[in-house]
């Protein structure tokens, strides 16, 4: 705690003693006031036990949260009506075959009794010669071929499944952690570099124009690195990234990316969903088989895309200025934001890019050809404006080429105000936005932007920003009183 005791300044009283200093806050403390300052810490001390006490409480509260009782009830009535389906299922078959199979049997007991009283009445007669005896003989044929009939029936498998297979799905949906963010929650100014940063290139610490970034549980991070074609794997605290999907040159084979825009990560099939701006197609790429490759969505002009904690799939399509959410095994998709063709009026959009869905399926769009964001409520035929708005500019109502949006558990919303180079954050309901990283003008110094374009958080609130324009990731660590 303390240091060789000197003739010094208290910080207390301001008088000169002899004091000690304090290690934790450099502070030199004469003797009397050091022992108030250790009583002090450990009310602060006592003061972080009873939160942690009250977390801990509301942690127990939390293992007996009503949604997973909910959830389990969900899951314990498809499992009873499952097991009926197939028990009357099952039934009905049999039912079927039974009837058929003693249908069958009795037919060949009829014809059977008759032919052996016809030979029964030839046989008393003694009437009978070669003609008589092959014909027996080939009834008796006959009969044995409609028996061997029987061996046709056989279960046939139907191409619609009788149940539908149900999972617990994890949301990746960008939500940000509620321990640490609050209206007031401040953010360091000057960023870490963790990702690129050593100029456009190809090489495994570089990127090239790096557009969506995702972040993992265990802060790694996956990259569109777009004029690279491929995503990059970027795990905690290295300096090298690893390609994880496409790096085969620019091209539309099932290998291949062609300038992708944005990656999620889809925890129930252990995939990443990308993007794949080029080839007009999003696709799905296991991240235990990277040979494992499926399109789910083609001939779409996506820009960028999410998924809510549904495991519905929400993309973005810039020449048809609107959002469409696919469903599980959806063809087409429905409309749940603009499609009312290129404007600025409350239902249109005019080139969205990044999205994100909120519990409730309320769906944000960065409107950036608006100079806005739009909040469309589930089943909403139009949006309302929850930042910018004002006409493209730098003052604090206003926003430019409007990217990455996050939106936390207090309606916060988030903003990569890429034209303006920095980060801003417009509180509910509120008409002017705050600057949480200032970009300092356009630049690459750790406190400076050149065209911020997506934004992430990780569970300890640390901001994440795609500095475009100078090919790397910004990590700012969030301050903690």
């Amino acid at each position: 705690m303390a240091t060789d005791a000197i003739k010094s300044r208290c910080i207390t009283c301001d008088k000169e003693k002899r004091t000690v200093r304090c290690e934790g806050c450099l502070q030199l403390f004469c003797y009397d006031h050091l022992t108030d300052h250790r009583q002090e810490l450990n009310k602060q001390l006592h003061h972080i036990e009873l939160n942690l006490a009250v977390f801990r409480q509301t942690l127990n509260e939390q293992t007996n949260h009503p949604q997973i009782h909910s959830l389990i009830k969900e899951i314990n009535k498809w499992e009873e009506e499952s097991i009926h389906t197939i028990q009357k299922t099952a039934m009905e078959c049999r039912e079927v075959l039974l009837k058929h199979s003693n249908e069958h049997f009795n037919d060949v007991e009829i014809n059977l009794t008759k032919l052996s009283e016809q030979l029964k009445d030839i046989h008393q007669e003694n009437d009978f010669n070669e003609i008589d005896l092959n014909q027996f003989n080939l009834k008796l044929k006959q009969l044995s071929q409609e028996l061997d009939k029987l061996s046709t029936i056989s279960i046939q498998q139907e191409t619609t499944p009788l149940i539908h297979k149900i999972s617990v799905f994890v949301s990746t949906v960008k939500a940000i952690s509620s321990i640490n963010i609050n209206n007031h929650t401040k953010w360091k100014q000057y960023g870490s570099t963790i990702a690129g940063g050593y100029g456009e290139g190809d090489q495994s610490n570089q990127l090239y124009w790096p557009y969506g970034i995702c972040v993992d549980d265990d802060q790694t991070i996956y990259i569109a690195d777009w004029w690279n074609h491929r995503i990059v794997k970027w795990k905690y605290d290295t300096n090298h990234g690893q390609v994880v999907a496409g790096g085969n040159g620019k091209g539309n084979r099932r290998d291949q990316l062609n300038l992708p825009t944005d990656v999620i990560l889809d925890k129930n099939n252990d995939a990443l969903i990308i993007c794949d701006w080029g080839n007009r197609r999003v696709v799905r790429w296991s991240r235990r088989n990277t040979k494992n490759r499926q399109t789910i969505i083609s001939k779409i002009d996506c820009s960028q895309l999410t998924i809510d904690h549904n495991g519905d799939l929400y993309v973005s399509d810039w020449r048809k200025n609107e959002v469409r959410r696919w469903k599980q095994n959806d063809k087409k998709g429905i409309v749940v934001a603009g499609g009312n063709g290129k404007g600025d009026h409350l239902n249109q959009l005019n080139f969205p890019t990044y999205i994100f869905v909120d519990k409730e399926e309320s769906v944000y769009v960065s409107d950036s050809g608006n100079d806005r964001v739009m909040k469309w409520m589930s089943s909403a035929t139009e949006g309302i404006v929850v930042a910018g708005g004002q006409g493209e500019g730098d003052n604090l109502a206003q926003l430019s080429y409007p990217e990455g949006i996050i939106v936390d558990h207090l309606g916060n919303v988030y903003v990569a105000d890429s034209g303006n180079n920095r980060i801003m954050r417009w509180s509910k309901g509120s008409r002017e936005g705050s600057i949480i990283v200032r970009g300092n003008g356009e630049g690459k110094q750790p406190n400076q932007f050149n065209c911020p374009i997506c934004l992430s958080f990780d569970q300890e609130g640390n901001l994440y920003v795609v500095d475009w324009g100078n090919h790397r990731v910004q990590k700012f660590d969030v301050e903690v009183d």
